[in-house]
């Protein structure tokens, strides 16, 4: 019997959300300013934010003039999404692992969004899916950690007290992921959740975009568009078509 993926569970709990409450809006906007303007993305195009959480990101978008679809496993995230909806955006429940049904001009996936299956192919198929649901000079943005990074400045424990919840959070890498295991005690229940994300290099990405028949047209290191340096880099930026 298939046991629910971890993050759909974890993803869809209001725990997540006061763990991240406040992640960084102002470089999520600096990126995708000059991502936007690097590409010389028409205000006519239409991107898919995928997955796109509570929306934030494709909120900021499509204030930048674009029409966008923000797509997410979490029905609570959707459901939250929704009351951002225009005409010019819309949020729906999506599984990246689906074919997708429509033609964009440009598919973002933002955050560390990838890299969540234990089995290389469905990656791969998500990459597979993703080219398919590009327009023909269509353009893919992933915006990935640098593992290696990570690997030499991992903080293998520490504890956050946010909104009087004391959260437990130890780290480390194993078995070709990068662990993050998450335990703290709310609503009097003892809660656990491991978040894990596969210990991608640049070369294990460039060969699950070959793979896919996604070419790779630029990498950058981080949000203000330098170059990729394996060591000091934060970001693994990949802009393929």
């Amino acid at each position: 019997m298939k046991t629910t993926d971890w993050f759909t569970s974890w993803f869809d709990t209001a725990y997540y959300h006061i763990l991240y409450k406040h992640r960084n809006d102002e470089d999520a906007q600096f990126f995708m300013r000059n991502i936007t303007s690097f590409l010389n993305l028409p205000e006519s195009n239409h991107i898919a934010d995928l997955p796109c959480g509570k929306g934030r990101h494709s909120v900021y978008l499509n204030s930048l003039g674009y029409k966008v679809t923000g797509g997410d496993l979490s029905k609570n995230s959707i459901d939250y999404a929704k009351q951002f909806e225009n005409e010019s955006l819309d949020f729906e429940v999506w599984d990246m692992r689906n074919p997708i049904q429509n033609k964009y001009d440009a598919i973002f996936n933002l955050f560390t969004s990838f890299g969540y299956f234990d089995d290389d192919n469905e990656d791969i198929t998500i990459l597979k899916s993703i080219k398919n649901g590009l327009k023909s000079n269509g353009v893919f943005v992933m915006d990935f950690l640098n593992v290696e990074k990570v690997k030499n400045s991992l903080v293998k424990q520490e504890t956050k007290t946010i909104d009087g919840i004391e959260f437990q959070i130890e780290r480390e890498i194993k078995d070709g992921f990068i662990l993050k295991h998450i335990s703290f005690i709310a609503d009097n229940k003892q809660h656990s959740y491991t978040e894990q994300v596969k210990f991608l290099t640049l070369e294990k990405m460039q060969s699950y975009f070959e793979k896919a028949g996604l070419r790779i047209k630029h990498i950058f290191g981080d949000y203000s568009l330098n170059e990729f340096n394996t060591n000091t880099s934060d970001r693994l930026i990949l802009v393929a078509k």
